[in-house]
């Protein structure tokens, strides 16, 4: 049976032991022992980074914005003594922020011309090490959810937001302004995900290693999102949602999925889960925000999960982590 086997099944044991009410003394101990060492990596969609997603935790903040029901901190209270969690993910992280540099965290502070200028009061925030620092041989798993800023997502997003209004019903200027780099930037993606995948193996060569893809956000019928809603897509054109789908989020978890699959790793599909959920989904629908959560007050959401997205991704994840 592989390390990570044993220890599940050890941890299992443990924690079913305290369950059954063995003695504190000694079911404490054997549960702490067994416990999966469990290292979370990735940018804002694993981090939770919006206040949807829940309440920032950490004290001092670092500027990272890992909230309370963001997926590894869901599953962190649902498998217990199963697992000890260092959660080091990161809103705004790149690919090579998990593998070979450092990052400087920007917490809230967020100025986008015409719809939010908001301002962090612990900002600057001191840089953060790249999160594979985390990892050591001791290190049983190891959970990464990257790709997108490495892509541009939030780029793209700005760009055709910007765009939109120059447009017409029907036409795709973001497209046209974006489709010529869009075969370049998913190869970097490739290669970048390739070398960090190769970066994680050789800090944590006994670690079970589970990639995390990215969920629905664009509906696969546009026409189901209303132009300018800035609790959706603002003013960006069908056309360009479209595109945006099917250039750049869908090749973007397929990449991830094969990079994986050539690493002998495993993949989780966030994406299939998430039909009929994305930003333009009605009421309790909805497991991502738009650009604004609300606009009374005024709440930034930038293309994020909310908490039922979350909650979402921390069932796939964590059938992904109790499958061994």
């Amino acid at each position: 049976m592989p390390r990570f086997r044993k220890k599940l099944a050890g941890a299992a044991v443990a924690a079913a032991l305290c369950l059954l009410g063995a003695g504190a003394s000694s079911s404490a101990p054997a549960a702490a022992a067994g416990s999966l060492q469990w290292v979370a990596l990735g940018d804002s969609y694993t981090a939770g980074a919006i206040p949807a997603a829940g309440d920032t935790f950490e004290e001092p903040r670092d500027g990272c914005q890992r909230t309370t029901e963001s997926y590894p901190e869901v599953i962190r209270r649902d498998l217990g003594s199963l697992v000890h969690l260092r959660n080091v993910s990161c809103g705004n992280a790149t690919i090579a922020d998990v593998y070979r540099e450092e990052q400087t965290p920007i917490g809230y502070e967020l100025h986008i011309p015409g719809v939010i200028d908001k301002h962090d009061p612990d900002y600057p925030f001191a840089p953060v090490p790249p999160q594979i620092d985390a990892l050591s041989p001791s290190t049983d798993l190891v959970t990464v959810g990257v790709g997108g800023n490495s892509l541009g997502f939030g780029e793209l997003l700005g760009k055709c937001i910007e765009l939109g209004p120059q447009g017409s019903v029907g036409s795709s200027p973001c497209k046209d302004h974006f489709e010529a780099s869009m075969p370049t930037r998913l190869e970097t993606v490739r290669a970048e995900y390739d070398r960090m995948l190769t970066a994680i193996h050789a800090k944590a060569p006994f670690a079970k290693v589970i990639t995390v893809g990215y969920p629905t956000v664009i509906p696969d019928d546009p026409a189901n999102c209303l132009y300018g809603n800035l609790l959706q897509f603002s003013t960006i054109r069908h056309a360009d949602l479209n595109w945006l789908r099917k250039s750049a989020l869908e090749p973007l978890n397929a990449v991830i999925q094969q990079v994986t699959a050539a690493h002998g790793d495993r993949s989780v599909d966030i994406y299939s889960s998430s039909k009929g959920h994305s930003v333009c989904a009605p009421g309790q629908q909805k497991w991502v925000e738009g650009i604004l959560q609300r606009l009374q007050p005024p709440t930034w959401a930038l293309v994020h999960p909310n908490a039922r997205g979350q909650a979402n991704a921390a069932a796939q994840v964590e059938d992904a982590i109790l499958g061994g």
